[in-house]
């Protein structure tokens, strides 16, 4: 569900509500965490900052809190910079994975806490929480403790507290994290939603590469201190820009080659088994590069009737089929590969295909990407 269409080249630094400038941050004063990271964000945005442990999303959101101090490079909120603002002087909502609510406080107590911090009126308190109850379904649960709620109910309650002072910008930190799979979806649709019926912007942190496509608007993913790519989610996975990023969102297939040849967008690659097949040269620039190809599961043709007279069509032995329901996911060996997936929908007319079958595979040359050989 990507309810926005926010791109790259329609925020420019006028229209950034969330900038970091050149931001970096070490810990140690040598080894740099998060390096040199620029990123713009316009108001109403829901970004999602993705990535492996270790790999700087978590610590980017605490700067942008206010729990850890930039290094190097300005952070910016509405264009005022906010280095040394403290975090309770800033106006943000957190939402943590652990809740973090007041066990001796009941729910309203919890929720009215942060606007008795800000002074206001025990009058405009109550209707406030009220407000913030019902927007997350608890109107009904302000009496008890949080010790008395579900997972989900504290997880719920966490959110209204966050959202109870009207806050511009909501940071949430692997909020779902500890919730079973299915609440874990129900709150995502109903996060999504809440945060765009009520126009704030929101950076959410997480590893889950699901919960990220599902949620966001654009997603920055991370590796090693550094955006790998900042895209909306369709863009992140029918078109990575290199090797991590395609093996991160999604299972994918990748053969090792060798450029051979390159006419405009469309390149030869020479297999390590001596097949040739087509791709789009994305990070390759020679003959001769090195390149990983990738090709999405659900991609792979099994029908030659389906493919255009131009795709090549590769010999493959089925090693596995699995039947999950609404698809049908079979391993394939091609190309020396013995971890090659397809994924094909279950229809009456879909084959079933039976491990030491010999088949003939193929895909359009524009749906298979030459990138970085790393």
């Amino acid at each position: 569900m990507t309810t926005g269409s926010f791109g790259l080249a329609q925020i420019g630094a006028d229209s950034a509500f969330v900038e970091f400038e050149r931001v970096q941050k070490s810990y140690d004063g040598e080894t740099l965490v998060v390096k040199d990271l620029n990123l713009s964000m316009p108001k109403g945005e829901f970004l999602t900052m993705l990535g492996p442990s270790g790999s700087g999303k978590t610590t980017c959101l605490m700067m942008l809190a206010g729990f850890e101090t930039a290094t190097h490079g300005q952070i910016k909120l509405d264009g005022k910079n906010i280095n040394n603002i403290p975090p309770h002087k800033r106006g943000i909502g957190m939402v943590f994975q652990n809740y973090a609510l007041f066990p001796h406080m009941s729910v309203a107590e919890n929720l009215s806490f942060p606007l008795e911090v800000r002074k206001i009126g025990k009058s405009e308190r109550e209707q406030k929480v009220k407000r913030a109850l019902d927007m997350v379904q608890m109107g009904a649960f302000g009496g008890r403790r949080p010790a008395q709620l579900s997972g989900g109910q504290q997880q719920r309650i966490a959110l209204a507290r966050a959202l109870v002072f009207e806050p511009e910008l909501v940071l949430m930190d692997e909020p779902l994290g500890a919730l079973d799979k299915q609440l874990r979806e129900t709150l995502q649709f109903e996060i999504t939603k809440l945060a765009h019926d009520l126009g704030i912007t929101v950076v959410y942190v997480t590893h889950d590469q699901t919960e990220a496509l599902t949620m966001s608007d654009r997603v920055a993913v991370f590796e090693n201190g550094r955006i790998q790519q900042l895209a909306t989610p369709d863009e992140l996975y029918e078109r990575p820009v290199n090797s991590f990023v395609a093996q991160f969102i999604g299972e994918n297939n990748t053969m090792d080659g060798v450029v051979t040849a390159i006419r405009g967008d469309i390149c030869t690659v020479k297999l390590a088994n001596g097949d040739m097949i087509d791709a789009k040269p994305v990070n390759v620039s020679a003959v001769g590069d090195r390149t990983k190809v990738s090709i999405r599961p659900e991609r792979v043709e099994i029908d030659k009737g389906r493919l255009s007279p131009d795709a090549h069509t590769l010999k493959a032995e089925v090693l596995e089929f699995i039947y999950m329901g609404d698809i049908f996911r079979t391993r394939l060996r091609v190309a020396g590969n013995d971890n090659f997936v397809i994924k094909t929908r279950n229809a009456p007319d879909q084959v079933r295909l039976t491990p030491g079958t010999q088949i003939d595979i193929g895909w359009l040359p524009e749906d298979c990407r030459a990138l970085d050989a790393n």
